[in-house]
């Protein structure tokens, strides 16, 4: 009987569940974002989780309808070369990123730039240490922007807030595009405008 306790015990241990994470993610954290980048537990595996383009989180299938435990999960994931965990002090856990782990869903002008919003509520302004860059589609042409809001982790830029920024642009050496934080971010080349 005590050996099937032990096996059940650490087959909990082994096996992180979206509840886990985000009791081990409550107690790690405190007034601020959490250190992610200091923390490097071993990797225990994939867990059933996916951010769809549009930003939206499922779980085994399902979505997340909890905002609370969506921004709780978004303040601990990590991208380490093109794959994306979800962290915390003693736990590595892969998880599916469709494009990118945020979408920016507003943006507006501030001093300084522009400050984008996220749909975790991330706020940053458009410059230098959060540059805005679009990718085009090979075969479509058709653009995909992002800017980034924390170390390597980027948000796709809404349809709608990247009419906005079009609107907004303008030219320089060669390039349409808009102006934050001090720097220039080019969107298009502006001959592919004439």
């Amino acid at each position: 009987m005590a050996n099937t306790q032990n096996t059940k015990e650490l087959h909990m241990i082994v096996t992180p569940s979206a509840e886990s994470l985000a009791n081990a993610a409550k107690e790690a954290g405190g007034k601020g974002p959490p250190p992610v980048h200091l923390w490097n537990p071993d990797f225990c595996g994939d867990i059933d989780m996916r951010i769809a383009r549009d930003g939206t989180w499922f779980y085994q299938g399902t979505p997340i309808g909890r905002p609370g435990l969506v921004k709780l999960f978004s303040g601990i994931i990590k991208k380490e070369g093109e794959d994306y965990f979800l962290v915390t002090p003693v736990e590595k856990v892969g998880i599916v990123v469709d494009d990118a782990p945020f979408v920016a869903i507003d943006f507006n002008p501030v001093d300084g730039g522009l400050e984008f919003v996220t749909n975790v509520e991330d706020r940053v302004i458009a410059g230098p240490d959060h540059p805005i860059r679009v990718e085009r589609d090979p075969e479509t042409g058709e653009p995909s922007p992002y800017v980034l809001i924390r170390r390597n982790l980027e948000a796709l830029i809404d349809r709608k807030s990247f009419y906005r920024l079009v609107e907004i642009g303008e030219h320089e050496d060669g390039w349409f595009g808009v102006r934050s934080g001090g720097a220039f971010f080019g969107i298009i080349p502006s001959s592919e405008l004439e």
